[in-house]
């Protein structure tokens, strides 16, 4: 008999999961997703990307505020699952819920435990300049991310990957690691491993304070900041009291005064050497191509970016 998952998530991330499961056949009791929220003009309601998932495949969905209610607890307990699996839910779970499954609750965490344990691993990992990221098949436990580790894979890291891009490729990684996982639970042959907790750092969520460019770092460390925030929620400059968001630049040789553009092709001075920006994004606009911004917005050289 297959084993009867309960599937917890939200965003994109989530997803080639969900869709994994359902492709080899495992019984989907039922997926629980955070519930849709109100755009920020409220003109609009957007639900989750595992939800539209869920909705399209016919799956049991459900999408409480809280798990923490005896309601919410009762309704779960009666779904009475193997096993949950939880890739970026967004939510804490109670621990009253922890013991309900025959095999415990696996996390997909999108770093090489105990390494950036957190909210942002990904971001963090590019943002540090790391060579090399990765996922993690854990149990969970009721500390974040402390829980043994079942199976790890490693991801070289290119530096001229965005976050968006990483994280696509660590999604599918995810998801196929997950169904050996989950074969190697159901054939009785799991080796959990526990985590050296003295080894462990931590990706704290990415706070707005942190998204402003510092051109008096080095270009590179300019370049691990833009793409690890590129490209949600961008790191930005400003000129002429409008705000840019950088979401691509390669490194330069030129060299100037940082912050300084260089040259017309929006080359700009960092404290040592300099970063080309290739795709930028104007308030309220679509990302563009340097080359298709120029068109419409021209910054002379010798501009100073702030």
């Amino acid at each position: 008999m297959p084993l009867k998952i309960v599937f917890m998530g939200t965003p994109e991330f989530s997803v080639p999961t969900l869709e994994a499961l359902i492709k080899n056949k495992f019984n989907i009791l039922s997926v629980y997703t955070q519930p849709p929220k109100k755009s920020k003009r409220g003109q609009k309601i957007n639900v989750s990307a595992v939800q539209e998932f869920a909705k399209k495949n016919k799956l049991n969905l459900r999408t409480p505020e809280s798990l923490n209610s005896d309601k919410e607890y009762k309704i779960f307990k009666k779904l009475s699952p193997d096993l949950v699996v939880v890739v970026a839910y967004g939510k804490l779970i109670p621990k009253n819920f922890l013991n309900t499954a025959k095999f415990g609750f696996i996390n997909i965490h999108a770093s090489l435990l105990p390494k950036w344990r957190g909210a942002a691993p990904i971001q963090r990992a590019i943002m540090n300049g790391d060579t090399k990221t990765g996922v993690s098949i854990m149990k969970i436990e009721e500390k974040l991310d402390r829980g043994p580790v079942l199976k790890i894979k490693e991801l070289d890291l290119d530096q001229n990957a965005t976050y968006g891009e990483t994280e696509k490729k660590l999604s599918i990684i995810g998801a196929n690691l997950l169904v050996e996982s989950l074969k190697n639970i159901e054939d009785d042959s799991a080796k959990f491993t526990d985590q050296i907790h003295s080894q462990a750092t931590y990706a704290k969520k990415i706070d707005k304070n942190e998204t402003k460019i510092n051109w008096s770092l080095d270009a590179s460390k300019v370049i691990a900041h833009i793409h690890g925030l590129s490209p949600n929620p961008g790191a930005w400059f400003e000129y002429e009291n409008e705000r840019f968001k950088v979401l691509r630049a390669n490194k330069s040789s030129a060299s100037g005064n940082p912050g300084t553009l260089l040259d017309e092709n929006l080359t700009v001075a960092c404290k040592s050497y300099s970063i080309q920006i290739l795709e930028i994004q104007r308030q309220g606009k679509n990302k563009q191509t340097t080359k298709s911004f120029l068109l419409g917005k021209k910054i002379s050289k010798g501009s100073i970016l702030t």
